[in-house]
């Protein structure tokens, strides 16, 4: 690949989708995601030997949100097994909204359908070990760390402390998973903890860089080290690809057909197998919680580059 020229491209492809930041809305619901500027859209592209180009906004800050939903699990997977985790977290998308109570109160077992949506997440941040909160966040803190090689990721406070004061939804989602024996520990506790980490604060360059690891199947192409099983990441792949984008995941599927993972701070995780993690922030909204601009984007990038998978 010539990085001066697929630079360029890149550069023309977040300009194109720049028309875009007006046709959505910043999530509301959590006043602190509410206070950032809709006009705005970055992109980092981080290659197998470590090279990262990028445009835009591609160092502004922003939280993970539901992105986080993707380390949460791998660290559960790693300290519990898939016969652990999947007893109590099924493998299915849902076609509902990410903070829907609907299926979880209509199938039996009472369980989250898959690890993507709000009550899924949070029976996953249950199943993270650990003697208190903290402990079990570090857990998820290292790994990040790791994964980007930045030892100085950590929480945004005001978004943290402004999700919790608007989290009944997921207080609501939490206590049935208590009442249906999904969640064994304390529920205030678990909510912290998964609060906290949809707080973790990255860029976009360190979005493509998680997103190279996942592409290089758990290894960490700056050191060649592994840092979680190859089978992990198929799995964090696979749920990608089937539930990333919430009740749009098929749509996406069809349109872009790499896995991804939206969060509700306008941010979007893509990988695409052993070729490039990509990182994506634009924090104007579709009805579904995907960024609208990071989503045009990634689909002129998988044209362009030819990247689909299918």
């Amino acid at each position: 690949m010539n990085i001066e020229h697929a630079t360029k491209q890149l550069e023309q492809m977040r300009q194109e989708a720049y028309a875009y930041t007006d046709k959505g809305k910043v999530a509301s619901y959590i006043p602190e995601l509410a206070k950032e500027d809709p006009c705005q859209i970055g992109v980092s592209v981080c290659l197998p030997d470590g090279t990262i180009l990028s445009a835009g906004e591609a160092d502004k800050p922003f939280t993970l949100q539901s992105i986080s939903k993707i380390f949460s699990l791998i660290v559960a997977l790693c300290q519990n097994g898939q016969s652990y985790v999947f007893e109590r977290v099924g493998k299915e998308p849902t076609g509902d909204p990410f903070n829907s109570i609907i299926k979880l109160e209509t199938i039996k077992p009472h369980r989250p359908l898959n690890p993507m949506i709000n009550a899924g997440a949070i029976a996953v941040a249950g199943m993270i070990r650990g003697k208190d909160v903290e402990e079990r966040l570090q857990s998820v803190l290292e790994l990040l760390r790791k994964m980007t090689g930045n030892p100085q990721i950590g929480i945004n406070e005001a978004v943290y402390c402004s999700e919790k004061k608007t989290a009944d939804r997921n207080r609501a989602l939490a206590w049935f998973l208590k009442d249906s024996g999904v969640l064994t520990g304390d529920v205030e506790e678990t909510l912290d903890l998964y609060f906290r980490h949809c707080s973790i604060e990255v860029t976009a360059k360190e979005v493509a860089r998680l997103g190279m690891v996942l592409a290089a199947d758990g290894m960490d192409i700056m050191t060649n080290e592994r840092v979680f099983p190859a089978e992990v990441a198929r799995i964090c792949k696979t749920f990608m690809v089937t539930c990333g984008m919430y009740n749009a995941s098929g749509e996406f599927a069809i349109d872009v057909g790499i896995p991804a993972k939206s969060g509700v701070a306008g941010g979007i995780l893509a990988t695409v197998p052993n070729k490039m993690g990509i990182g994506v922030f634009g924090p104007a909204l579709d009805e579904k919680g995907n960024s609208v601009a990071g989503v045009k984007l990634l689909e002129l990038l998988s044209k362009e580059w030819k990247l689909g998978i299918f």
